[in-house]
């Protein structure tokens, strides 16, 4: 038995070495390809501005201070650094609007394309999925059109006399969150249909067969089912329009800046490559939290239904 046992045991080590070498490959282009940069960007914002762009080698952390902190020029106190915490909630409630309303929207068209018949159904994801084909600053000059003082909305409102003349809607907020709503609608689509599609309907109908209204139809069998499908969707909407660049960019002119704008301006005219790689590691923590937020939450209504 006893020499059975070590055969099994030397079996298994060997398995475990093979499993290794089989998957080093892949760890080492993880390795390299994703940890080196990251790396390079944390010893980068440790260190101290060069004066044409590039960093010296001294080690210093005003680059961290400096992102949520500024230093006054004349008696060098430190005070808030208004500018950078305004863009930052600018994008975090830009971004959690963008979800909301994609949610809001995505919702009903996934559910639409849920309910078609089978046969149709791929016509109407084919339809969704179209913009994914298009460059994102393309269909982001596409809702500029639409949107600008001489575009089809003014054009429209101007022209049924609804207003003398046209509204500023471009270069606010607003135009940006829209951008972004349709730049990332299909990303909640997607996900939301996914869920919607394994829906067993005869819960609905045995719903509406114990006298339940639509809304608690929605509320009480629909929504838990599709929980997953909306954690994922926003998810997958929130992350990239935290760190969106080229929409605020058109869309909000060089006044409604993100995080990804400051990001960029950093590592470009400003030529503080410590600040922006700083402001890079805080952007990728807000984004790691909400993951975990996001994780946790699935976590519990899992173990809920389950």
């Amino acid at each position: 038995m006893g020499t059975a046992k070590e055969v099994i045991e030397k079996a298994e080590r060997a398995d475990i070495r093979s499993r290794w070498l089989l998957s080093a490959p892949a760890l080492l282009i993880i390795l390299f390809a994703a940890v080196g940069p990251l790396l390079i960007v944390v010893v980068y914002s440790f260190l101290t501005p060069g004066t044409y762009g590039d960093v010296k080698w001294e080690f210093s952390t005003d680059a961290w201070t400096s992102v949520v902190l500024e230093r006054d020029l004349f008696d060098d106190t430190l005070s808030f650094a208004d500018a950078n915490l305004s863009i930052f909630w600018r994008s975090i409630k830009l971004s959690i609007g963008t979800t909301i309303l994609t949610l809001i929207v995505g919702f009903p068209t996934a559910y639409f394309i849920t309910t078609r018949p089978e046969r149709t159904r791929d016509i109407w994801l084919f339809l969704i999925t179209i913009p994914f084909w298009t460059n994102v600053l393309i269909r982001t000059f596409a809702i500029q059109e639409v949107i600008r003082n001489d575009g089809a909305i003014n054009t429209l409102l101007v022209a049924t006399g609804v207003t003398d003349q046209p509204f500023q809607l471009m270069y606010t907020d607003f135009a940006v969150m829209l951008g972004m709503i349709y730049v990332f609608l299909p990303l909640m689509v997607l996900p939301l249909y996914a869920s919607m599609e394994k829906i067993d309907f005869r819960l609905v109908e045995a719903a509406y067969d114990l006298y339940a209204s639509r809304f608690q139809v929605l509320r009480r069998v629909i929504i838990p089912l599709v929980k997953p499908g909306i954690i994922a969707g926003s998810i997958l909407v929130f992350i990239p329009s935290l760190g969106a660049y080229v929409t605020p960019r058109v869309m909000g002119g060089g006044s409604n800046l993100m995080i990804g704008n400051l990001i960029e301006l950093q590592f470009g005219q400003g030529r503080n490559w410590p600040l922006g790689a700083s402001l890079s590691i805080t952007l990728m923590v807000i984004v790691m939290i909400v993951l975990m937020l996001f994780s946790r939450n699935s976590s519990k209504s899992g173990a809920g239904h389950g």
